[in-house]
C-alpha cells in the first residue's frame, strides 16, 4: 500500500512538472510522457479507491455479525437464566420468542458470511488478513451453532414446545435476503418537463391565470416510467443536460451536481440521507 502511494505521489509531481515546462513553451504541441503518466495516475488512483471501498464494505460487515454474535450472546444469557428460574411455564412465549430471534440471527451472519465469502474470491483487489478473518468468523458461528443446539435440547427437556420455531436458516436467509433488497432498492426518473408530463410523472399546478405554474410530482404518478437501482452500489446517475432541477426531496448536502457548462452527473454522497426522504428521484432536464 506504502509502494503504491509513493508511486502515486510521485507520479503527480512527475505530470506537474511536465505541464508546467508545457505551459511555459510557446508551442501547443501534445506532450506523450505527460498523457501517459497521467494515464497511469488516474489508474493508480481508481486502483486505491477501489481498495479502500472493498476494505470499508469487509469492516462494515464484520462490524455487523460481530454485534449479531454479541446479541446472541446476551439472548443466551436471559433463555438460560429464564430456564433457572423456576416458573418456566409462566415465561415459556419470552423463551420461545427469544430463542427465534437468535435463530434469525444466525441465519443474517450466515447469509453475511457467504456473501462476504463470494466477494472475496471475486476481488480483484486482494487485502491480506480478510481471509483470515472471514475464516475466524465462520469458526465462530459454527461453535455458537453447537451451543445453540445444545440450549434447545435444554430447552425442551423443560416440555417446552420449540415444534412452531422457524430453525431453518435458508428460509431466514432468504427473508432476510428480501428485506434487505427492498431497502436497498430505489428509483429515479430523468427527462423534460413535457417528457415527464406526457409519462404520467409529473403535474404543474399553482400560477396566476395559467401563468407561473411549478411542475409537482403527481400523486398516482407513473412507477413505471422509473429505472430501479440498488442504492448500496449506485452512487452516481448520468445527466448530461444544460439545465437541471431536482424535483424530489433530497438533502443538498447529500449529493452534488458534476460538470460545469453541462450537468454530466449527480453523485450521491451520502445514500441513507439522500434516499431517506424519498426512495423516487425525479430529475427535470433542459
Amino acid at each position: 500500500m506504502k509502494k503504491i502511494k509513493i508511486l502515486f505521489t510521485a507520479l503527480v509531481l512527475t505530470v506537474a512538472v511536465i505541464n508546467f515546462t508545457s505551459c511555459g513553451s510557446q508551442e501547443k504541441e501534445k506532450n506523450p510522457l505527460a498523457d501517459s503518466l497521467a494515464g497511469i495516475n488516474g489508474e493508480l488512483s481508481g486502483k486505491l479507491t477501489e481498495k479502500e471501498a472493498a476494505l470499508q464494505e469487509f469492516v462494515t460487515s464484520f462490524n455487523e455479525i460481530q454485534d449479531n454474535l454479541n446479541t446472541i450472546k446476551e439472548k443466551e444469557k436471559i433463555v438460560t437464566a429464564s430456564t433457572k428460574a423456576g416458573d418456566v411455564k409462566s415465561k415459556e412465549e419470552q423463551i420461545k420468542e427469544d430463542l427465534q430471534a437468535i435463530y434469525d440471527l444466525m441465519g443474517k451472519n450466515k447469509n453475511r458470511i457467504a456473501s462476504l465469502s463470494k466477494k472475496l474470491k471475486a476481488s480483484k483487489t486482494q487485502i491480506a488478513g480478510l481471509e483470515k478473518m472471514v475464516e475466524a468468523l465462520q469458526n465462530q458461528i459454527a461453535d455458537k451453532d453447537n451451543v445453540i443446539a445444545e440450549l434447545k435440547s435444554s430447552i425442551e427437556s423443560l416440555n417446552i414446545e420449540l415444534s412452531n420455531l422457524n430453525t431453518n436458516y435458508q428460509e431466514v436467509e432468504q427473508e432476510s435476503a428480501v428485506k434487505t433488497e427492498k431497502i436497498n432498492t430505489a428509483f429515479y426518473a430523468i427527462g423534460t418537463s413535457k417528457e415527464l408530463k406526457e409519462k404520467g410523472v409529473v403535474t404543474k399546478e399553482g400560477g396566476f391565470i395559467g401563468i407561473g405554474k411549478s411542475e409537482k410530482l403527481k400523486s398516482d404518478f407513473n412507477k413505471d416510467y422509473f429505472t430501479k437501482v440498488d442504492i448500496s452500489q449506485v452512487t452516481s446517475i448520468t445527466i448530461g443536460a444544460k439545465k437541471v432541477k431536482i424535483l424530489t426531496t433530497h438533502p443538498s448536502n447529500s449529493y452534488k451536481l458534476v460538470g460545469e457548462k453541462t450537468v454530466e452527473k449527480i453523485d450521491i454522497l451520502n445514500a441513507e440521507d439522500f434516499w431517506g426522504a424519498s426512495k423516487y428521484l425525479v430529475i427535470i432536464i433542459e
